[in-house]
């Protein structure tokens, strides 16, 4: 987003980010092998490989925290003034689950919190609202927090797509990777696709109306693009895409390579450089000269499920988990176009657009994630199915196990209220 000012043009967008999942995992190996099911099912017909799952003493807040935490630590607090948190994994119908992350951080009572929701949206929303707050005030910056736990019922179709994670964006003029730009394409509809009542733990979902509601979506809001004067398919480099599992993504791309009448990549496994490969190679002939053999274009479909492929599901924070992995795995981003798909269930769909910082490279969080994804606990079938089975109710108090190696752990219930401490 560019913004002027007395002083002059400035950029907003994103700042710093960082990803945080759970303590546990459950592989999709061991969960094919306990139900009889064919893995493959799941690797290519999900695109998935495993999926976090809390500990006990995690939830929403705790991974939020972890995200944040370095984020604060590397950036300090000045200058932050306001928290927004998206979830569809609220832990209370009144007060934000961002103010437990606000006293888990220590962060300055000068700041206003808020919880957003809007499905698989919001985050994106808050993102917007974030770069509105500073266009008025560029001084300012602006914490944005993403946290979910998607869960189902045992023994249904979503099972496998349940999942865990959060993503923490920094928000701030001139930023060091991702500046955002102004026009954005919208789409809202009211579909009852997916959605989990008061009295529930685990969503309801109509898969098949699902997948048909994301798809509208992502017409309608590339339509809108269009129609605000965004850019052409051509102009973009690379896009992300909403990944309640990452076959979803290839669906999109499948679609918008439909809508644009561009070649576009559809693999959404990487080879062993992490890339999907380029759009061109040079391909010797007989005769020892180089032929030009032309393909569908790379837009990054590969490298941005990397790290969704093994966190599962995280709701709000899936996009932007795509975006750290893309982030993280393409070292050909500098100056480059990102399109950004996001949408939420109920129906809500943004398409916009953000151009890499050079230098985006020099934050990478590649060892880091990869090391605290391949630091998690792995569960037997038996007791991800008893942990999955057990539910805190807030009319009694009680104390969590200390389970967590994370920085901040969920503590228990005392008075029906919800107790957070560092680990």
């Amino acid at each position: 987003m560019t913004s002027h000012t007395a002083a002059g043009t400035v950029t907003i967008g994103i700042d710093d980010i960082e990803l945080a999942t759970s303590h546990h995992v459950v592989r999709l190996d061991d969960f094919a092998e306990a139900n009889g099911t064919d893995p493959a099912k799941f690797r290519l017909g999900l695109g998935q490989d495993e999926f976090s799952f809390p500990a006990p003493d995690e939830d929403v807040v705790t991974m939020a925290a972890a995200a944040a935490a370095p984020i604060i630590q590397r950036s300090g607090t000045e200058g932050i003034r306001t928290l927004l948190f998206a979830t569809e994994s609220g832990i209370d119908q009144s007060k934000a689950a961002g103010m437990a992350v606000h006293s888990l951080l220590d962060l300055p009572s000068q700041m206003r919190v808020v919880e957003v929701k809007e499905a698989c949206y919001s985050a994106t929303a808050a993102l917007q609202a974030a770069v509105g707050i500073i266009t008025r005030s560029p001084g300012q910056r602006v914490l944005v927090i993403a946290s979910d736990v998607a869960r189902y019922e045992l023994d249904t179709p979503g099972e496998p797509t349940q999942g865990a994670g959060a993503v923490a964006m920094l928000v701030s003029a001139n930023p060091k990777l991702l500046e955002i730009e102004p026009v954005s394409g919208l789409n809202s509809a009211d579909v009852d696709d997916f959605w989990r009542p008061n009295d529930s733990t685990t969503a309801i979902v109509d898969g098949a109306l699902s997948v048909t509601a994301y798809l509208d979506a992502l017409t309608g809001a590339w339509t809108d693009l269009a129609a605000q004067g965004g850019p052409e398919m051509a102009e973009i480099d690379r896009v992300l895409y909403h990944q309640p599992f990452t076959k979803m993504a290839k669906k999109a791309q499948v679609h918008l390579a439909g809508l644009t009448g561009e070649d576009l990549d559809t693999e959404i496994v990487a080879g062993a450089s992490g890339a999907a490969g380029a759009d061109v190679s040079d391909v010797a002939a007989a005769d020892g000269s180089a032929t030009v053999v032309t393909g569908p274009r790379d837009t990054g479909l590969a490298t941005s499920t990397l790290y969704n492929r093994r966190l599962g599901n995280s709701y709000t924070a899936s996009l932007y988990a795509g975006l750290c992995s893309l982030l993280d795995h393409d070292a050909d981003l500098a100056g480059k176009r990102i399109g950004l798909f996001s949408y939420g269930s109920g129906s809500v769909g943004e398409f916009f657009t953000a151009r890499v910082v050079p230098g985006y490279e020099q934050h990478s969080r590649r060892q880091a994630v990869t090391e605290a994804l391949d630091a998690r606990v792995p569960l037997s079938i038996d007791e991800y199915r008893a942990l999955h089975a057990a539910e805190l109710s807030s009319a009694e108090d009680v104390s969590t196990p200390k389970v967590t190696a994370g920085p901040f752990r969920f503590a228990g219930i005392k008075g029906r209220a919800r107790l957070y401490e560092r680990a």
